[in-house]
């Protein structure tokens, strides 16, 4: 089976399907069947969800990515350029063991929440243009001003959610409602 038929994104997710593949086949579950898995699985939601395409823009739902890690993992995930969604209440987070990254593959950082003027402060160097929004509604618009086709807008924070909503499930449902306002 090509990996390019494996319905979710990212070189991780990947990893994981093939090592859920390799169970499945020690638990002696015929190929056809995991073949029909892998490539029909849409990932969870807040995880690397597709939202919405709006003229030629991918806008991606990480909500779930409360720690540095987490957001390296998804930028991993990608090869066009992005407009990254990134902040919240900060967690000790240090934004620059994501510079590489950024450098690569960010050309535009939206910082919300709490932990704007640290991001301003360790990442402002680090790409083209960083700007901050007061709300997902107004960072999801300003997002869509500066993407251009073919690329994607990322919504992974590295922070928690707390200072402006109950819970990831929560901030990501309000990126979710922003992107389908557009």
């Amino acid at each position: 089976m090509p990996t390019s038929n494996i319905k979710i994104s990212g070189k991780h997710n990947l990893k994981n399907g093939l090592a859920t593949a390799l169970a499945a086949r020690a638990s002696e579950i015929k190929s056809d069947v995991i073949r029909e898995s892998l490539r029909t699985f849409e990932g969870v939601e807040h995880r690397l969800e597709h939202v919405r395409t709006v003229d030629s823009v991918n806008y991606i739902n990480d909500s779930k990515a409360t720690n540095i890690n987490a957001v390296w993992y998804a930028l991993d995930s990608f090869d066009v350029p992005l407009t990254l969604i990134l902040g919240g209440r900060d967690k000790g987070n240090d934004y620059s063991e994501l510079v590489d990254q950024i450098k690569e593959k960010v050309h535009t950082i939206i910082a919300i929440g709490e932990a704007q003027p640290l991001i301003e402060e360790q990442l402002k160097s680090v790409v083209p243009n960083l700007k901050t929004s007061k709300t997902m509604n107004d960072a999801v618009r300003m997002a869509k001003q500066g993407a251009k086709q073919g690329e994607a807008v990322l919504l992974s924070p590295a922070c928690s959610s707390f200072d402006m909503y109950d819970n990831y499930k929560h901030r990501g449902n309000e990126f979710k409602k922003a992107v389908n306002r557009l």
